[in-house]
């Protein structure tokens, strides 16, 4: 089978970028519009309540993360990542237009919040399964020598894609009343999403499958994917749980947790945190295409994301303490955001395609879903609250810093069992 052209490798290309797009296009304006969508689907009685439980939807949306991970790992492995990303992008566009016309309280009582529960966790079952199944299509499909800088645009798409959200929220609120965005101008950003879901439909409509799927394919068993996953390559999957695990703490540390420290530590207010956090997110967009490319012809891609996570492990006490002595200089801050944002985005670049090289074929889909979502979404996810806890226990400021630095030593370790594939064949 011929390598794909340049114009259907751009189109391949494209349909990977934007299901990520979408998706956190969704998670980013959902949840900065948490506190106006509150009360339109929960009762104004007890503001603080239903603000809780708006971000509690929110959350349960991310716990069906890895059922999601398990039901379209299966489904990618069986009948294709391209099917399966066919699948997700409706499952993730449906919602949320359904969710930019759906009744408030006002309207329909107890019905608006229980269809919003649905409408959320719909979108996190198809979420559980979008990245995995987009980053394996990508790299799958493309040429050996730009694996990682191809699978480093399910990455981008997802940066995008909050950047959008955010902005999109931004705009609604400054552009309406108070007033106004909270009775009906919040349904406008969902409703445009709903556009962009509709566009990534249309993209993904004909994408066809890689050679190596097909070669798979063709001599497949009837095995169960995700069985194989926790049996045949077990070694595999929990290695790549482990990295995950350990990368993603470092990550919500670093693009989630650092502006509320900041905050909670008297150094800067949240709204200029977050901005700087903003600000280093378009660095580090082109960064990622940029870093992948080191790991596809430079050094070896475990080594060179080695490198950048030992960095991090090593950067993570001083930068902490340099913000705090200096008490929250503007300097100190910028360049400790610069650093950590600017190693993160080695493993954001380059991380996809080592996760694809680790599987073969027959349980790729599955073992990556898992580990990512298990790995990334559960354990890294809980990293705010585990470092809040941390100085709460501790006493200790830098407690956060302490975690980083484990936790980058930790992916080290787990790299340091994982084979390095970067210059050889996927394995059929």
């Amino acid at each position: 089978m011929s390598e794909p052209t340049p114009t259907s490798f751009r189109h391949r290309v494209i349909a990977g970028f934007i299901g990520n797009v979408i998706e956190w296009y969704d998670f980013a304006l959902y949840g900065y519009l948490a506190g106006v969508i509150a009360p339109v689907f929960f009762p104004s009685e007890d503001p603080v309540a239903g603000l809780i439980a708006t971000y509690g939807i929110f959350a349960a949306g991310f716990l069906m993360r890895p059922i999601g991970a398990a039901l379209f790992g299966w489904f990618g492995d069986t009948y294709g990542p391209a099917r399966a990303m066919q699948i997700s992008v409706v499952l993730m566009a449906l919602p949320t237009l359904f969710l930019g016309m759906l009744p408030t309280y006002a309207t329909a009582g107890i019905l608006a919040p229980a269809l919003l529960v649905a409408v959320r966790l719909l979108q996190g079952l198809s979420v559980g399964g979008e990245f995995s199944s987009s980053a394996t299509y990508l790299v799958e499909t493309a040429p050996p020598d730009k694996r990682g800088l191809t699978g480093s645009w399910a990455n981008i798409g997802s940066m995008t894609g909050s950047l959008l959200g955010v902005g999109a929220a931004a705009l609604t609120t400054n552009l309406f009343d108070a007033d106004t965005v909270a009775s009906w101008a919040w349904r406008l950003p969902f409703l445009g999403g709903s556009l962009l879901g509709v566009l990534a439909i249309w993209i993904r409509r004909n994408v066809g499958d890689s050679r190596h799927f097909q070669a798979h394919h063709e001599n497949r068993t009837d095995s169960s994917p995700l069985l194989q996953a926790f049996t045949t390559n077990r070694r595999e999957t929990l290695l790549a749980v482990a990295f995950a695990g350990c990368y993603g703490a470092c990550y919500y540390i670093g693009f989630v947790y650092l502006p509320e420290w900041l905050s909670a530590q008297g150094l800067m207010d949240r709204g200029g945190a977050l901005a700087i956090n903003t600000g280093m997110t378009f660095l580090v967009i082109p960064l990622m295409p940029l870093f992948a490319i080191v790991g596809d012809t430079w050094l070896p891609r475990r080594t060179w994301i080695a490198i950048a996570m030992l960095a991090l492990g090593v950067a993570g006490w001083p930068l902490h303490e340099w913000m705090l002595a200096s008490g929250g200089s503007l300097a100190s801050i910028l360049v400790a955001h610069l650093v950590v944002f600017s190693l993160l985005a080695v493993p954001l670049g380059s991380g996809p395609a080592l996760f694809v090289e680790m599987f073969p074929a027959r349980d790729r889909l599955s073992g990556y879903s898992v580990a990512f979502n298990v790995g990334l979404g559960v354990i890294g996810g809980l990293t705010p609250l585990i470092a809040s806890s941390l100085i709460a226990v501790s006493g200790l400021n830098t407690a956060p810093a302490i975690y980083m630095i484990l936790a980058a030593f930790g992916a080290v370790v787990a790299l340091g069992f994982v084979p390095d594939r970067s210059r050889v064949a996927l394995r059929l």
